[in-house]
């Protein structure tokens, strides 16, 4: 239902939108599949997490800004960027549900109501939970509704290894939107920022950063799939489904949790990820996951900085390649990759938190 909506009312907003300007940025370096190309469509400060609205408002979270902000691309003129909200603790998370924003603020959840007609003079937040722990080590939160209707949202570990309280920490959970009704759905997680559900099953696949300081190659980051609830998939004992920790790993064998779908590239910083459910790129795209790979911030040489894709087949991640590439130039990252959204005419914003940038990825060649 919410993406006949987006299609019907909010496609006049997002078709015919302009590039906004990015002279300083090197477009040109970004290497894409052919038949593909990108550009420059709004400039966000440190944007993270994105969602759009019903009528096709973007908003966009921050990390280091503490903003939040609603991005209007109108057809024939530039887009249009608004803070909506400011002196928030890391809201790098947004979701929108029946005219309301969510936003995530480290151990809140707060809730903007008719946000989208109230633009110029946003509302007062409503705290739909503040219960959340307050550690800032992996406290920011990707936060995104289900198909089932309840609000999923992520408890980094509040260190690199460790064994904290299994029920507040490393964990995705779920609430109802007026935050009653907490459960944790998967466990064993060191740090997820981002997850979608596979729109053929309905299954929740997610991203999650692995542990530092075991070297340049170990342990991957990883995709993960969540076919029901309750599973563990090792932190801290065991890391992307075969490595056990050197610290911890003597507690539990690895064979006691679930692997991983696909290994991801060693401290690639995997964020947002989405199901391209769109019809306007090739059909071999469909149903396949994007993935914003931030980049790695301690590895000797660094990698990621671009977004990849898991091909999946029969409900198996069977793939992993480069998709768009060039915001790392040597040892030189002038952008990092923080999220992607399938727009409704098929495109693909990927949000850059360096650049302070919005990029749309649209298909103009011929391909089937």
């Amino acid at each position: 239902m919410m993406r006949s909506l987006y299609a019907t009312i909010g496609l006049a907003l997002i078709l015919g939108a302009p590039p906004a300007r990015g002279d300083d940025l090197p477009l040109e370096k970004i290497k894409l599949p052919p038949g593909f190309a990108i550009e420059l469509v709004a400039r966000v400060p440190n944007a993270r997490e994105m969602a759009l609205a019903t009528r096709g408002t973007l908003f966009v979270g921050s990390m280091e800004a503490g903003k939040v902000y609603a991005v209007t691309l109108k057809p024939g003129g530039p887009a249009t960027v608004t803070p909506i909200a400011g002196g928030l603790n890391r809201p790098v998370g947004v979701a929108f549900r029946d005219g309301a924003l969510y936003v995530s603020a480290i151990n809140r959840i707060l809730r903007f109501d008719d946000i989208e007609s109230r633009l110029d003079k946003p509302p007062q937040p409503v705290v739909v939970t503040d219960k959340f722990p307050r550690d800032a080590h992996h406290g920011w939160k990707f936060i995104a509704f289900g198909p089932d209707g309840k609000l999923y949202v992520p408890i980094g570990a509040p260190c690199n290894i460790c064994e904290p309280d299994p029920d507040r920490y490393a964990i995705i959970a779920r609430l109802n939107p007026d935050g009653s009704g907490f459960e944790v759905y998967a466990r064993g997680l060191r740090n997820s920022v981002g997850f979608d559900w596979d729109p053929r099953t309905r299954e929740l696949w997610f991203t999650n950063n692995g542990r530092d300081w075991l070297g340049d190659d170990l342990p991957p980051d990883t995709l993960n799939h969540a076919a029901k609830q309750g599973l563990n998939f090792g932190f801290p004992y065991c890391h992307a489904g075969t490595i056990a920790d050197p610290e911890l790993g003597k507690k539990h064998a690895c064979n006691e949790f679930t692997p991983p779908a696909q290994n991801l590239g060693p401290h690639v910083a995997s964020l947002g990820m989405r199901f391209y459910t769109g019809a306007q790129f090739p059909t071999a795209y469909r149903n396949q996951i994007f993935i914003a790979e931030h980049g790695s911030w301690n590895r000797s040489r660094k990698i990621g900085y671009r977004v990849t894709l898991v091909r999946v087949e029969n409900n198996r991640a069977v793939g992993y390649e480069p998709f768009a590439t060039g915001w790392l130039q040597g040892e030189s990252a002038w952008g990092r990759p923080a999220d992607v959204l399938v727009m409704p005419d098929g495109s693909l914003l990927i949000s850059d938190d360096l650049a302070g940038a919005i990029y749309r990825i649209s298909y103009t060649g011929k391909g089937s």
